[in-house]
């Protein structure tokens, strides 16, 4: 293709570029990349909810380097790119490092940006994210965590959505009946409080976990798989403010119905 180009070139009594080549990029098994490998193209990735930042990011170091710097903004890969850093040797897909990059500019991102994302994949979910937490500050706690935009969704469903079942193995392992009293006494304590704040939220957890001498992640555990359905949330401070008070004290019901319910079957 480069000799044909050339050729039209000098035809037009242009003078011709200087051309080069970029090595294959391969999947993990070393074979020519191809669909079987995973996405197909840049809009798969937009829709599992990478950054485009993350993408070309991932695409320019594909082949190439400037010393062991991984991070580059655009204007970096213009003022350093130079052909004769490109390698040889064909380059291999690497999906781990992909998600490293993308989970940088997640937490380096823009809020406001992040949010305006989050609240498309959200409603395309069907969320009334309007019925919840405000979704910048959902943004604000999630973005130091998740590496996908879709992860933070899914993630943040329980911040919108009610618990409808507690995962399994969560349940089983936390929601244990020597929680049962803990939990019940957290509760009246959460249910006082006028000011629904991290400090506030803490301190209640705290007072309840020293009561019963128990470590705070003894409590805070059971506490958040009652308010989220699973074992996974940001701290427990963050996930009760963003779940809301009222919120937070309806699911407490139906996790001490569900030890109650377990302890006596």
């Amino acid at each position: 293709a480069a000799r044909a180009h050339a050729e039209l070139v000098r035809t037009l009594d242009a003078t011709p570029p200087a051309y080069a080549h970029v090595p294959l990029i391969l999947g993990e098994d070393g074979k020519r990349l191809s669909k079987r490998h995973g996405a197909a193209s840049v809009l798969n990735y937009r829709d599992e909810g990478y950054l485009p930042e993350a993408l070309l990011n991932y695409l320019v170091r594909l082949g190439w380097s400037h010393g062991d710097q991984e991070i580059f903004s655009i204007e970096e890969m213009t003022a350093l790119f130079d052909i004769g850093d490109v390698n040889k040797s064909a380059a291999s897909i690497n999906p781990e490092k992909l998600l490293w990059l993308n989970q940088h500019y997640i937490k380096s991102g823009n809020t406001g940006r992040l949010t305006g994302m989050l609240e498309v994949i959200m409603k395309q979910q069907g969320m009334a994210v309007e019925h919840g937490p405000v979704l910048t500050e959902v943004v604000e706690v999630q973005k130091q965590r998740v590496r996908t935009m879709i992860e933070m969704a899914v993630q943040s469903i329980c911040f919108y959505k009610d618990v409808d079942c507690f995962d399994e193995s969560a349940a089983k392992k936390h929601l244990q009946p020597e929680i049962l009293e803990p939990l019940v006494s957290l509760q009246g304590q959460l249910q006082k409080l006028a000011d629904w704040d991290n400090e506030n939220i803490h301190d209640r957890i705290r007072a309840v976990a020293e009561k019963y001498n128990i470590k705070m992640g003894k409590i805070a555990q059971p506490l958040r798989v009652a308010v989220t359905g699973g074992a996974v949330s940001p701290s427990i401070d963050d996930t009760l403010r963003l779940v809301g008070k009222q919120r937070t004290i309806a699911r407490l019901d139906k996790a001490i119905d569900y030890i109650r319910c377990q302890a006596t079957s």
